[in-house]
């Protein structure tokens, strides 16, 4: 029924679009936006065109924010001298939910990825080595996902970052070969911070 309704099917398939939304939970979403009153639906489409236009990245770490810097970066107690370099935004959420981590971080956006067309000139690297060049940081946590492109990106980064004279540590035991960091629980997280290894 619902694929000869146009507008119906216009909206399932702009779900579809989202990352992990399958045909069934895209007509799902569909179907709750048309149980929402109008001034609810109103207040949905402006949240996202919301995000969409106040949200950029951050000119240090390049994590999301809807302000000048992002909140960790314009914390004054945070440890500067201490970055974590994770894929995602959505890795820093999880990371921060650890509440021991008291450092800072750096998003690439992406991890190296030949097969997939992914460069490394296609990241944020040459932002992070910026910072590292400054003299401040004494320690790069790589906390890329334990795949074949996380490990090759944490080799590539710690090529690049010997010569700085940086420590280059990798997350260790805790999280699994072939796990997604953001979906890790913040005890598994805790254990891979302490547990962190030198790149070499």
């Amino acid at each position: 029924m619902a694929e000869y309704i146009e507008s119906l099917s216009n909206l399932a398939e702009k779900f579809g679009r989202l990352e992990g939304v399958g045909k069934k939970t895209a007509m799902r979403m569909a179907f709750s936006v048309l149980e929402l009153d109008v001034e609810e639906a109103e207040d949905f489409a402006r949240a996202i065109l919301d995000a969409k236009e106040k949200i950029h990245l951050c000119p240090v770490c390049q994590n999301l924010t809807d302000r000048e810097l992002c909140p960790i970066c314009a914390d004054e107690e945070r440890d500067r001298s201490l970055i974590c370099v994770v894929t995602d935004a959505r890795t820093v959420l999880a990371m921060e939910k650890v509440r021991e981590y008291r450092g800072t971080y750096h998003v690439l956006h992406g991890l190296i990825s030949p097969m997939n067309g992914i460069t490394p000139e296609q990241l944020k690297i040459k932002e992070l080595l910026a910072r590292v060049d400054t003299g401040e940081v004494g320690e790069v946590i790589v906390a890329t996902n334990p795949t074949v492109e996380g490990e090759a990106t944490a080799m590539y980064l710690s090529r690049l970052l010997q010569p700085f004279g940086v420590r280059v540590t990798r997350l260790a035991y805790g999280v699994p070969v072939g796990a997604d960091l953001e979906y890790a629980d913040e005890v598994t997280l805790y254990r891979a911070l302490e547990g962190r290894r030198d790149v070499h």
